[in-house]
């Protein structure tokens, strides 16, 4: 997944990763004031939709919309498209970076390492 979301799409995304099933109507209920018109945020929905982040369903009159991924695969995609764009591909150096710029201490790094430790077994 190469798309990256827009700032109001990944709102909405959030909205939609933490409740699941949902309504158009659903969305803009839980949208902060002031919130965007439901025209609006039809058309996000839609963007979102065309670009494989929700998948929608006919339900009566309408269409309820359940995200396609979850946001851990997100995540982990946009960090990995992050680390190949700005960090050689390479994970060693990100950490390194977090070290150097003292937002990783010693402790933090050694459950790192056990963690990964513990992955491999």
């Amino acid at each position: 997944m190469k798309t990256r979301l827009t700032a109001k799409e990944e709102e909405i995304m959030q909205i939609v990763w933490k409740t699941g099933e949902m309504f158009i109507r659903d969305i803009v209920a839980q949208l902060p004031d002031p919130k965007p018109s439901y025209n609006t945020v039809a058309t996000q929905v839609k963007f979102l939709e065309e670009k494989g982040f929700l998948k929608r369903k006919p339900m009566a009159n309408s269409f309820s919309y359940t995200p396609a991924f979850s946001e851990k695969e997100y995540r982990g995609s946009t960090l990995g498209d992050f680390v190949e764009r700005y960090y050689d591909n390479s994970y060693s150096l990100l950490v390194s970076q977090f070290v150097e710029d003292d937002k990783m201490d010693l402790d933090e790094l050694k459950q790192l390492i056990a963690t990964i430790e513990n992955k491999k077994k």
